[in-house]
């Protein structure tokens, strides 16, 4: 284990506040009509995970940990800050974690909060065996104003809450969850990029160590949370257009499956067909679904296409939440900005590889981008599909309206630029 000074949760915030030299006086915690993580009404589009009846309240016996209990050890040897310019995504990791444990027999342990170090897993634990896991993705900002806040952190964690369900982890109050990661990174908050072209990535993490190799209910599970600093999720950086491979022998999710869950098994068998998509020369892949090739998903990102239908609406229409797809928050974040506007068509409906093509033949697409934690919003130029490349003309004409307009926006409410509900206040 690494070097460190244990303190209790109750002088935890004053070790903070002498580590950052910015304050010598304890900030008393929120009161709980303060709560930076207050659980909401999730919109109607994210619930739709059913509840799981006897898995809830099996898994409802053990009450949840408490951000009010958490201990924190704070490391003796910081780690040294990476340049901001020269940021690869995912590689490099704040000085701390989060962890808390949980037993069959025990209920949830204390909440820690530690220096960031390896885990010890039994080898037959059965995350490793049969993908009893799951995560989330999140981000911190550094607003314009030097404060830092967490976008819309109370969907990732129903979300994260409803995966667990289906994964048959046990049940945990999202709230207090979400208080935990707000003083995690209120710890590590100078790790926090001085930019408004990074932020740092927040990545909770849910696992059985049940040590077992029988596929069962898991009777022990870890749940930790790391940070990592982070630029432009993709290499061609910045707004720069991707290109996504379009194959329908190769397929993500399924009907009555879990491609609306968050789960390390959704992700690891793409691999081998984003390797494809890179020796063809694209970026990622437009997944496709059904003997009408509906289109999905590209990559990991939620898509989104912007044009004139066939009935001559403006229409921006993305893919509906039938359990294929994620149920993403910046898909949802575009959503609600695009219906506040109340300027054209908004839709959640299916849209197949012939509609695209149609409407290309027709010159109605105007723009095609995808959306998610890690890109924001990334636009697309490009699809491959059965070896002809159909050009989307969402870069012409000085560019997208439409993604630029959303990118813009949300960045300004992520940096702080624009005041809103979105973002919750670390410190």
């Amino acid at each position: 284990m690494a070097g460190g000074v244990v303190l209790s949760a109750k002088n935890a915030a004053a070790s903070i506040l002498r580590l950052t030299s910015q304050a010598s006086k304890v900030r008393n915690p929120p009161a709980p009509h303060q709560h930076h993580c207050q659980a909401r009404p999730l919109p109607s589009a994210l619930r739709v995970l059913p509840r799981l009846g006897n898995v809830a309240s099996a898994r409802c016996l053990s009450s949840s940990f408490k951000a009010s209990d958490l201990q924190v050890e704070v490391t003796k040897h910081g780690a040294t800050k990476p340049d901001v310019d020269k940021l690869v995504f995912g590689k490099t990791f704040t000085d701390h974690m989060f962890c808390v444990e949980w037993t069959a027999g025990g209920g949830w342990q204390t909440p820690r909060i530690q220096p960031f170090q390896n885990l010890s897993l039994h080898p037959a634990s059965s995350s490793l065996h049969y993908s009893i896991e799951l995560f989330e993705g999140m981000k911190a900002f550094r607003g314009v104003d030097n404060k830092v806040r967490i976008f819309r952190p109370m969907l990732n964690m129903e979300r994260m809450h409803r995966t667990a369900l289906r994964a048959s982890l046990p049940s945990f109050d999202t709230a207090e969850l979400c208080e935990c990661i707000r003083k995690l990174v209120e710890l590590d908050k100078d790790w926090v990029p001085h930019s408004t072209k990074a932020s740092l990535y927040l990545r909770p993490t849910f696992i059985s160590t049940e040590q077992t190799l029988g596929v069962s209910r898991p009777g022990r599970a870890l749940l930790f949370v790391i940070l990592s600093p982070v630029g432009p999720y993709f290499s061609t950086g910045g707004f720069s257009p991707v290109a996504l491979l379009a194959d329908p022998q190769h397929v993500r999710a399924f009907k009555g499956g879990v491609g609306d869950c968050k789960l390390g098994g959704n992700y690891g068998p793409t691999i081998y067909v984003q390797n494809l998509a890179i020796q063809q020369g694209c970026q990622q892949v437009l997944w496709l679904y059904g003997d009408t090739e509906q289109i999905t998903e590209a990559g990991t990102m939620n898509l989104f296409i912007y044009w004139i239908n066939e009935q001559g609406e403006e229409e921006l229409a993305t893919p509906p939440l039938d359990g294929i797809i994620l149920p993403g928050v910046t898909r949802q974040s575009l959503l609600d900005l695009a219906r506040q506007w109340g300027e054209f068509k908004v839709s959640e409906r299916y849209i197949t590889m012939a509609d695209l093509q149609k409407g290309l033949r027709e010159k109605r697409v105007k723009e095609m981008f995808g959306a998610g934690t890690a890109c924001v919003v990334c636009p697309v130029d490009r699809v491959l599909y059965h070896g002809q490349n159909l050009h989307i003309p969402t870069m012409e004409n000085n560019g997208p309206k439409i993604a630029t307009r959303f990118l813009q926006v949300l960045t300004d409410i992520q940096y702080g630029r624009t005041e809103s509900e979105w973002m919750h206040l670390v410190d």
